[in-house]
């Protein structure tokens, strides 16, 4: 039976939608190895959810700066039961799967997925021509690759302090998605905070969201905003040092400045009940 195509309007017509993040990782850079076992990631699905979460994103390759890169087969291994458990136990709750590769994002789907979240933007054809056949939504996220590895500077290290570069960057994402015949109302783009990006990068990009739906184009409600515990918030509070499990309230902070802005849509490791 054919379904409708997926629409991320409805999602956000009774407020802000916040996506839960469900690491299943040993090195995740926040919570990596809590949430590999099966019953531990359902439990943790449940709390996000019980809090508010209306979508949950799983993923099972760390993209933390100087992660290794694992194959698909091994990151299907760690998703395929947590998947089948999630079904089980949690079949009112859509899943998005965060996955840069095409053979386990078919396979996703297959299970039931609902959302594919690629950290390189759908920039892989395989991805690109499944994200075209399936109908799901779709988060497509800038970020920056050397030699097809992901790209993670000296954080503290120099850096344009404009956000020009990323600006043509989420561009060529978006237009590479529409060339390919996909409905803009299945498209939501992500700013990649972090990924390839120094922290005056990251500043710069932040102080821009107030016009960058204008500059790009593209409507604010049509952004997920991946900035729970990133060291960018860290950093311009002025800790540095400050370990990503205690940054939630930067967290939230920052959640409530970006919905100022219109913002509508967020990536988050932890809800307030």
């Amino acid at each position: 039976m054919e379904t409708a195509p997926f629409d991320w309007g409805p999602r956000i017509q009774r407020g802000p939608l916040f996506i839960g993040i469900l690491n299943v990782t040993p090195d995740s850079f926040s919570d990596g190895g809590r949430f590999l076992d099966p019953g531990a990631a359902v439990a943790q699905a449940r709390d996000l959810a019980g809090k508010g979460a209306g979508l949950l994103d799983v993923g099972a390759e760390s993209t933390r700066p100087g992660a290794a890169a694992i194959p698909p087969a091994e990151e299907w291994a760690r998703l395929e039961p947590v998947l089948a458990a999630l079904r089980t136990g949690l079949p009112g709750v859509p899943v998005s799967l965060d996955t840069r590769h095409a053979t386990v994002a078919e396979r996703g789907l297959a299970a039931g997925v609902a959302v594919l979240n690629d950290v390189t933007g759908f920039s892989d054809p395989a991805m690109l021509e499944l994200a075209k056949a399936s109908g799901c939504g779709l988060i497509a996220m800038r970020s920056r690759r050397v030699e097809g590895r992901l790209w993670m500077p000296d954080y503290g290290g120099e850096g344009p302090a404009e956000d020009a570069l990323a600006c043509e960057e989420l561009a060529a994402l978006r237009d590479g998605l529409l060339r390919a015949g996909i409905a803009p109302e299945r498209i939501l783009l992500d700013p990649g905070f972090g990924f390839g990006t120094t922290f005056l990068e990251d500043a710069a990009l932040w102080r821009g969201l107030a016009t960058l739906p204008r500059r790009l184009g593209w409507p604010v409600e049509a952004f997920c905003l991946g900035i729970s515990r990133k060291r960018f918030l860290a950093w311009r509070a002025g800790t540095p040092e400050l370990p990503p499990a205690q940054r939630d309230g930067l967290s939230a902070e920052a959640h409530a400045e970006a919905s100022a802005l219109g913002y509508r849509i967020f990536r988050t490791h932890h809800l307030q009940a």
